[in-house]
């Protein structure tokens, strides 16, 4: 079955498998870039090009280092929205649909690791590692990219979508 130029439909075991494996890759690549910022760039800066640099941020808030403090109620929401986007996700059946909700869940858990497993306190009180540093923007990381990018591929995905009469 074609989808309107965007692919063929893919099963929901192959939908489950390839949301399953971008998420994994991008909770890896994500974690593994962490782990190497917190031991790099703890005593200094590595300077790239313009105004990009590796700058070491611990996120006790929201995205972007917005509302902080409130890292417990910032995870409990995320939560919400995996819960959320599994269910959506169902009815995905496009390759790029499903890579799309690959890429924001795997950011969001992402996330969410730091917030269980890193230090802080409180109910998923861990600060989130960010170290992508463009000093005219809040300092961010590999999930926050994948999210950011799965999220406008949704809604280009869904835009897309035929619209019930």
């Amino acid at each position: 079955m074609q989808e309107h130029g965007v692919g063929p439909a893919i099963t929901a075991r192959r939908r489950a498998g390839l949301v399953a494996a971008v998420a994994g890759v991008v909770i890896a690549i994500d974690q593994l870039t962490k782990s190497w910022a917190v031991h790099t760039l703890t005593t200094r800066d590595i300077e790239l090009v313009g105004s990009l640099r590796l700058h070491l941020a611990r996120n006790r808030g929201a995205a972007f280092s917005l509302a902080f403090g409130t890292g417990g109620v910032v995870a409990v929401l995320a939560i919400i929205v995996v819960i959320v986007l599994i269910a959506v996700g169902r009815s995905l059946d496009t390759r790029i649909g499903v890579l799309s909700l690959g890429l924001v869940l795997g950011g969001a858990l992402g996330n969410l690791a730091d917030r269980a497993f890193r230090e802080g306190s409180g109910f998923l009180g861990g600060a989130v590692i960010d170290f992508i540093d463009l000093q005219w923007w809040p300092v961010f990381n590999v999930a926050d990219v994948a999210v950011t990018v799965g999220g406008v591929l949704l809604v280009l995905t869904a835009s897309k979508e035929p619209r019930p009469r």
